[in-house]
């Protein structure tokens, strides 16, 4: 999707709406996050600087293996969330019927993280033609790569 075609702008606006980035949180949070199935997950991660725990709604990019979940930070490495992981891996998901697991979050290479991209793409061209469009409309930049974040659920092997 172009990023100038309406789609891409209207996807823009939303993700730069905060109140409706939040809406699934509360969804989550109030025990319905099922509804969302596995393509998405809400990361609780603390935050560096208050120390206070955070959330956010994330499209899992990947499932390598049971319990392991592939994120990608469609706003870089200046994404709060991105950068607060970064600081403290320990962080807590829920995402289709697992509620509040303790997991592990761990940085991707750039060169780990092309490889997930690439296979993303090469299995939803639709979705990632449509991500691209509104991320390149929300930075202004050009998406030619993202950071990801390997989430592993705390004891699953």
């Amino acid at each position: 999707m172009d990023p100038d075609s309406l789609g891409a702008k209207l996807g823009a606006r939303i993700l730069r709406t905060r109140w409706m980035v939040r809406a699934p949180i509360w969804i989550y949070r109030a025990g319905l996050g099922f509804v969302f199935g596995s393509r998405l997950l809400m990361l609780r991660h603390i935050g560096r600087r208050s120390g206070q725990p955070r959330y956010v709604v994330l499209e899992v990019v990947d499932r390598p293996a049971t319990g392991e979940y592939v994120l990608v930070s469609g706003f870089g490495t200046t994404a709060q969330w991105y950068r607060n992981v970064r600081a403290d891996p320990h962080v807590r998901i829920s995402t289709g019927r697992l509620r509040n697991a303790a997991a592990t979050a761990t940085p991707m290479t750039e060169g780990e993280s092309a490889i997930a991209l690439e296979h993303y793409i090469r299995s939803h061209p639709a979705a990632w033609d449509k991500l691209r469009g509104t991320i390149e409309a929300a930075t202004g930049k050009p998406v030619d790569s993202l950071p990801m974040v390997l989430v592993r659920v705390d004891g699953v092997s």
